[in-house]
């Protein structure tokens, strides 16, 4: 039968609703990338090329990263304990609240500690969701749906895109809100209240999967059963699993934060070399010509993310499938030396080579494809390598761990007395990609099992 055969009304809401939170999820986060060249020079009250810009947003990155870390292994435990729709609750508020609060930022430190708070609910949330889409889907759909789910990310990036793109990146615009007192960055971090309102559907509409009603059923009778221990995780027979799941996503989450985001750039190095662009934006020029020029370069960084997401997004939704032909690790294979050879070509050849926009914008999906596209992985696999009882826990804690290497990375680059352009920062990232298509080989292999009871 094809994946999509037999799939009840419910189980198709299941996914909806889970796509609706990650959406709104990354859209929490990738409003900051999107605006990060404007809203941290605003509080700072300086140039956006000023060193200190690039460590407050290194230092924002790397809190975001650890409060996902956090928040990603508190909420999954607490989803095995108390239930995934009551859990999926929480974290959409958590997240939504306190993007809204982001927008009244006054200094570079509120935005960078609020990062933190958002990313307790972003990281919870991707954990408790993941787990229940694989939980209520048959095993021949698991990992196409699970590969939806993750690929729906790609319109929380877009959303965000689009947002500051017609706030900051359209003159009219930014000079409206300006002239209305408003910074027009603020304004995209004010909207992300509005997923709170998905938190009333969720209580209307999702119940708890079967398997963690009998997983929890089974814990009362039997106390070596108890949901959500962490220290379960570390048990000889889920080590090998949790030291997978944790390295995987921290190669994936050190990449993606490093390398695939800064694909927006390529489209922006192109805009700041044409010669009106310099004119524009040299000493003399009116602050019309500047305010031109400054949307013009806008326009372009949202245009490569937005193209890079787009390919991103194609990879991911066709990981599940590729999974299912070359099994789990035969995917993450492909995707890992793919991914490697794209971050050298963009990064050290294109980019430094003056390409045209045109084979900018051939690339850039292919580039966003690959580095982009194994995180949907994270969703099929990480789920299936745990029984019911610690699979928030251990999807969570995989997935989010990840994101302390990412955040300590961050740290790193944040306190560098010269710390290196986006575009050398993914090049010295990238082998990371090799030893995580070698680390894959370890796995144990899953392709059409039923999840562990």
């Amino acid at each position: 039968m094809p994946w999509y055969a037999g799939i009840t009304r419910y189980q198709w809401l299941v996914l909806l609703i889970a796509c609706l939170g990650w959406i709104f999820d990354i859209f929490e986060g990738q409003i900051f990338v999107a605006s990060m060249r404007d809203a941290m020079p605003d509080l700072l009250g300086t140039d956006p090329d000023d060193k200190s810009v690039s460590k407050w947003n290194d230092a924002a990155f790397g809190m975001f990263l650890l409060g996902g870390a956090i928040g990603g292994v508190f909420f999954g435990m607490l989803s095995d304990r108390i239930g995934r729709a009551k859990t999926m609750v929480w974290t959409i508020l958590f997240y939504s609240l306190f993007t809204c609060l982001s927008a009244f930022s006054q200094e570079a430190w509120h935005m960078v500690a609020l990062r933190f708070l958002v990313a307790m609910g972003v990281g919870g949330e991707w954990a408790v969701a993941s787990a229940m889409v694989a939980e209520v889907m048959p095993t021949r759909s698991r990992a196409v749906m699970s590969s939806i789910f993750h690929a729906s990310s790609v319109f929380g990036t877009l959303l965000a895109v689009a947002a500051i793109a017609l706030l900051i990146g359209n003159p009219e615009v930014n000079a409206s809100i300006a002239a209305k007192g408003f910074d027009p960055w603020r304004v995209g971090f004010f909207i992300g209240v509005v997923p709170a309102l998905l938190t009333i559907w969720i209580r209307w509409k999702l119940k708890e999967p079967d398997s963690w009603i009998k997983a929890r059923e089974k814990a009362k009778t039997d106390k070596t059963l108890k949901p959500g221990r962490i220290s379960e995780l570390f048990s000889k027979q889920n080590i090998r699993a949790t030291i997978i799941c944790v390295s995987l996503a921290t190669i994936g989450l050190v990449t993606f934060w490093g390398g695939h985001i800064y694909g927006k750039n390529a489209l922006l190095r192109e805009a700041e070399s044409q010669p009106a662009i310099i004119a524009a934006m040299a000493e003399g020029a009116t602050p019309e010509q500047k305010l031109m020029a400054k949307s013009t370069i806008k326009k372009a960084e949202m245009l490569s993310m937005a193209i890079n997401t787009i390919g991103g997004g194609l990879g991911l939704v066709f990981f599940g499938a590729i999974s299912n032909k070359l099994g789990r690790k035969g995917a993450f294979v492909l995707y890992h030396v793919m991914a490697f050879i794209c971050m050298i070509v963009l990064f050290k050849v294109l980019i430094p080579g003056g390409a045209s926009a045109m084979v900018l914008m051939i690339f850039l999906p292919v580039f966003g494809f690959f580095t982009l596209g194994m995180h949907a992985g994270y969703a099929v696999y990480f789920p299936e390598l745990y029984p019911t009882r610690l699979r928030g826990t251990g999807a969570g804690f995989g997935f989010n761990m990840g994101r302390l290497g990412t955040a300590a990375a961050f740290f790193t680059f944040a306190y560098m007395s010269d710390p290196p352009s986006p575009e050398n920062k993914a090049l010295y990232l990238s082998p990371l990609y090799i030893v995580g298509a070698i680390l894959v080989l370890w796995a144990k292999e899953t392709r059409g099992e039923d999840l562990p009871e």
